[in-house]
């Protein structure tokens, strides 16, 4: 056990990794405890319309669409502890100004749709610059495993957040869980002040003149090991992540559930999710295409699987590696972008990863909502898993076509799928062995 843990949490043994990982983990409990409540609002002030929820949705990963590959380039050219408290002290400014509103209980529609926007805004800053700021933390070694954790902590906050805001809002509304929720969010702003900047391992940052958007694309139109992951997250991350619309909508319209069982379907995702990150915690060494894909396969088919479930108790058991496999994939693509890229194009290089991922975010939101309020919400999930299942299969063939490999499936001793190499054809064939007489 002492061997597993210490494998497991090895990153944290790094102070100022530590601090960072403290800081994000208490802020983001808040933030998912304000987006959960912020969904249920949103759904008594429109009454329960899945439009509406998606397009609160989308307003608040717009900013990421638009700024993200900029704040790249920031990431890139300047400080990035310093530009992470800046993005994180308007996002808590932010934050409690919203919260203001709805305690005082003259909250509308258009004041959740406006401060989403805001809010937007500082995360399509903070995103790019904290995931390229990771690396600055810790040695390339430990690297995959602090990336790790942080996507643990994410899915920790997951867990908590959504648990949590789902009984204060039973027990107290939502004016009250908004404020609790906007009182931590000011965490990461100590946490980064705190930190040892001589123990920072800061790249080599670009020059103004040097440090452009366009090269940084051009970079990974170069790579095709870095745009497999980076074209598969774009059809997942748009099509198939977007859960915060869909299941408000299940929980709500189709179980016809309070707000404490959409906060268990929430949590019964995370769960998962945290599984999944804490699965990918022991990687060393950069992630195969294979990896990548074969995780947006078994999410593809869970994702679909969740919205043919007949009620709660089992959608709730689907969520479950379903969300596994969902932060499972976004890990080992996060892996394989991260750990493949020279530092000088880091920032920008994880701005394009984040755009895709995230930046998405407006377009399939407003497009599961759409679908959901005329076709169903249950076939707006199937519809996403077939999607993302589709693209995974093509992911695969593109691979295997591209190397020259090809799959061969045994089924004695047991079934097995093997991967064999090209065959070399620059290789002489062997000598044969002379016959006897």
């Amino acid at each position: 056990m002492r061997s597993v843990l210490n494998t497991t949490f090895r990153s944290l043994r790094v102070r100022n990794y530590r601090l960072f990982a403290i800081g994000q983990l208490v802020k983001l409990v808040g933030v998912w405890m304000m987006f959960t409540a912020q969904d249920w609002l949103v759904l008594d002030l429109s009454g329960n319309s899945p439009s509406a929820l998606g397009l609160v949705t989308s307003l608040q990963f717009l900013p990421v669409l638009l700024l993200t590959l900029y704040a790249g380039k920031l990431a890139d050219r300047f400080d990035k502890r310093r530009l992470l408290i800046m993005a994180n002290t308007a996002f808590a400014v932010t934050a409690v100004a919203l919260a203001v509103i709805v305690a005082s209980g003259h909250v509308q529609l258009w004041h959740v749709f406006l401060f989403a926007g805001l809010l937007g805004i500082a995360n399509a800053v903070e995103t790019p610059v904290r995931q390229a700021f990771v690396s600055e933390l810790v040695e390339l070694r430990l690297l995959p495993n602090a990336l790790a954790l942080s996507a643990a902590t994410f899915n920790t906050a997951r867990i908590g957040g959504p648990a949590l805001a789902g009984v204060a809002l039973a027990l107290f509304g939502t004016g009250p869980v908004f404020l609790i929720s906007t009182a931590v969010a000011i965490a990461p702003i100590f946490s980064y002040a705190a930190m040892r900047t001589s123990e920072l391992r800061p790249a080599a940052r670009q020059a103004k003149k040097d440090a452009r958007i366009l090269d940084g694309l051009r970079y990974v139109g170069r790579r095709s090991d870095l745009v497999l992951p980076i074209a598969l997250m774009f059809v997942v991350g748009m099509i198939g992540f977007n859960f915060p619309v869909t299941l408000a909508a299940l929980a709500k319209i189709d179980f016809n559930a309070g707000p404490s069982t959409f906060g268990l379907l929430t949590t019964a995702l995370a769960v998962g999710a945290l599984g999944g990150a804490l699965a990918g915690s022991a990687r060393r060494a950069r992630p195969s295409a294979y990896i990548v894909i074969g995780a947006a396969i078994a999410f593809g088919a869970l994702e679909f699987a969740v919205g043919f479930a007949p009620n709660f108790v089992v959608a709730m058991l689907v969520l479950v590696p379903t969300g596994f496999f969902s932060i499972y994939l976004a890990q080992a693509a996060n892996h394989r972008v991260q750990m493949g890229v020279d530092p000088e194009y880091r920032g920008r290089v994880m701005a394009i990863y984040v755009l895709v991922f995230l930046g998405t975010t407006p377009i399939g939101a407003s497009l599961a909502g759409w679908w959901g309020e005329h076709f169903g919400v249950a076939s707006s999930i199937s519809g996403a898993g077939i999607v993302c299942f589709v693209a995974a299969v093509v992911a695969l063939f593109w691979q295997l076509r591209s190397n020259g490999e090809r799959i061969e499936m045994t089924l004695r001793p047991r079934p097995r799928l093997t991967l064999v190499p090209p065959v070399d054809l620059d290789q002489p064939a062997p000598a044969k062995l002379p016959t006897a007489a």
